[in-house]
């Protein structure tokens, strides 16, 4: 596993060597938020950005996605006939994600990449993609990560982990296929041993500022109807408006729908994200829903991120803490809260 130290007034020479044999996507300022954008010039990239609004998924997994193009003319031989849309698979470096953001992908294969379903594009952009991660040397105070088993400085999922420890970066590779991109980065250091405590303790630092904030092995020991049936649901979803934020801006909420898209005599099949808090998402055909309250679908989110998806998969919770539902949902509503609420001995409505 090589390390190697690049000082920050280099930095912009090695990002452009980089960008000159790939595509290299980062956080960049647009409006009021920072956003995962393909980078144009290494200057655009911003490394001191706290969070992004929206996590990176839809890098992967894009919010508005054409599928198929297709043609309903009389005159055309091939007429209803879907016709997968272009996309490019050219490797890719996205520069600057989050742990907590590369810990979702992993959570995500489970829905994309399984023995018996492989989403063919979520599965060649992992493969076309390698991932520099940027360590969090002060976590926002509604992150959580520490609580649902990764970390600031966690390296799974990533490629190569950076740390920012002042006047320079140290960066460690942690695949082969980071090792092979640090391979290529001519103007690297040794990283000296005073530098590696500096970001050991940063480390340390980062973890401490946040602590526990509840304990999954106590919901995954809660019988499942006994958290089905628990009182307190009705509290959890008073304030909600069903807005789905919380939905949209979660790194490890996967669902969409599927829609075709007709102007005169062309079409597309669009794939869109949709979200379990809309009154729509569960409607039968026949016009039965079987989640039209909002308490059902309130207690499905928050069930399925911490109960069945843990049950299921049996690699840890679908939730990685970056925080982005509980600093954006308009109600206030926290899932660190919900959680430590699932985790407590379960009082049934008699």
């Amino acid at each position: 596993m090589s390390e190697i130290y690049i000082a920050k007034d280099k930095f912009p020479g090695v990002l452009g060597q980089v960008m000159g044999k790939c595509r290299v996507y980062g956080p960049v300022f647009q409006g009021q938020y920072h956003e995962f954008a393909q980078l144009n010039k290494p200057e655009d990239v911003d490394l001191g950005y706290r969070n992004t609004r929206l996590s990176p998924k839809a890098l992967f997994h894009p919010q508005a996605e054409k599928m198929f193009d297709f043609s309903l003319s009389k005159s055309d031989p091939e007429a209803g006939i879907l016709k997968e849309a272009h996309k490019d698979y050219s490797p890719r470096v996205v520069l600057g994600i989050r742990p907590c953001d590369a810990r979702a992908f992993q959570l995500d294969d489970c829905n994309f990449d399984t023995a018996s379903v492989k989403d063919p594009w979520w599965i060649k952009r992992r493969e076309t993609t390698t991932l520099v991660g940027l360590a969090c040397n002060e976590p926002c105070s509604t992150c959580f990560c520490t609580s649902v088993g990764t970390g600031p400085f966690d390296k799974a999922g990533l490629d190569v982990l950076m740390v920012d420890a002042g006047e320079g970066f140290v960066l460690q590779g942690v695949t082969p296929r980071g090792e092979e991109l640090l391979a290529g980065i001519s103007v690297g250091e040794m990283v000296s041993a005073t530098m590696a405590e500096k970001a050991e303790n940063l480390k340390k630092s980062a973890e401490g500022s946040m602590g526990k904030q509840f304990d999954v092995e106590l919901i995954g020991k809660n019988p499942t109807l006994d958290l089905f049936n628990a009182s307190f649901w009705d509290e959890v979803q008073f304030a909600c408006i069903n807005c789905g934020t919380c939905t949209f801006v979660c790194p490890t909420c996967w669902c969409f729908d599927i829609q075709d898209e007709v102007y005169k005599e062309k079409g597309s099949r669009m794939r869109l994200w949709d979200s379990c808090m809309f009154p729509l998402f569960t409607f039968h055909g026949s016009g039965h829903n079987p989640r039209a309250q909002k308490l059902q679908r309130v207690r499905q989110r928050f069930m399925h991120k911490l109960k069945y998806y843990p049950e299921k998969y049996k690699g840890g919770v679908a939730c990685v803490g970056c925080g982005r539902c509980v600093n954006q949902c308009p109600v206030n509503i926290d899932i660190r809260h919900v959680a430590r609420l699932m985790a407590a001995p379960c009082i049934c409505p008699t």
